[in-house]
């Protein structure tokens, strides 16, 4: 098995935060022909407007020195073998949960998702947006055409709050995600907005094993850690797993259609006692009527 040696070389508490937006228009194809748009934007891309003369996505396309582990949900750590020892540092922030949706049920799930519009996205990916209108570089938020979450995710909240970590969860958003590697589907490394959701990410994932990769820059080399996501389970990330890791899809990790559910609860600022308590009561009171159609 080899020895066990603590792994902190680069400091593992000096993070990075935020990611950048920019904008882009998907290109034709080698034929000639124009192909509906695709919803990439900016350096983002996906196999449909791509040029054909480069398959390596943004996520693989990496100059840094790279460090990579594995999540072990048992010591709740990364590892990884390194010249005959084992390797491994604490990896607080995540919490993994296998087969939270029977067979069944996921079939049900992604037959009532497949009933309603998918909208294009960025990296090949499609959506479903159950949520408040936001501008988020303006911190603005409104209820807009929000009308709830869909009526078949009440079973799911209901069966979260079952959790300890999640006793408290009221999610006000919930997006549908819809990846396939035909289209090349995958979503880059980013933080997830602070001033408008709060601290617990959660994620059901549907029809295919993946891998959530999550990585940090402390200055001297990128540190990824793989956190495999199987079939059917669901994941939450919270504290430095939320705030301070960025967490990402690689295509290379899409191997059979990919569908997941993300739920996002409000911050402080919008819960009893904050600024916007009233508000963030009015959009809860929506959410979780469940009578929602996606925007």
């Amino acid at each position: 098995m080899g020895t066990i040696v603590p792994w902190e070389p680069f400091g593992i508490r000096l993070f990075l935060r935020g990611h950048n937006k920019v904008t882009h228009v998907c290109s034709p194809m080698a034929t000639g022909e124009l192909i509906r748009v695709c919803g990439c934007k900016g350096i983002r891309t996906c196999l449909r407007c791509e040029d054909g003369k480069s398959n390596e996505h943004l996520l693989q396309n990496n100059d840094l020195k790279h460090y990579d582990f594995v999540y072990d949900p048992v010591t709740k750590s990364a590892v990884r073998q390194e010249k005959g020892a084992r390797q491994s540092f604490q990896f607080p922030g995540v919490f993994l949960c296998e087969n939270f949706v029977s067979e069944d049920e996921e079939r049900e799930l992604v037959a009532a998702m497949d009933e309603n519009v998918w909208r294009q996205s960025q990296s090949g990916r499609r959506k479903q947006d159950f949520g408040p209108k936001v501008n988020f570089k303006k911190q603005k938020v409104r209820a807009g055409d929000f009308t709830g979450l869909p009526a078949v995710s009440r079973c799911l909240v209901d069966r979260m709050r079952r959790t300890p970590l999640l006793a408290s969860f009221k999610p006000v958003e919930q997006c549908n995600l819809d990846y396939d590697p035909i289209r090349g589907s995958a979503i880059d490394p980013h933080l997830d907005d602070s001033w408008l959701w709060g601290e617990h990410l959660v994620t059901i994932n549907l029809l295919s094993n993946t891998v959530l990769t999550m990585s940090l820059d402390p200055g001297s080399g990128e540190v990824r850690v793989a956190v495999h996501l199987p079939r059917r389970s669901l994941v939450v990330l919270f504290g430095e797993a939320r705030h301070r890791w960025k967490h990402a899809i690689c295509r290379k990790d899409i191997h059979g259609r990919r569908v997941c559910s993300t739920f996002r609860e409000l911050s402080a600022e919008f819960l009893p006692g904050g600024e916007q308590e009233k508000l963030g009561s009015e959009l809860l009171d929506i959410a979780l009527k469940f009578k929602g159609t996606p925007l």
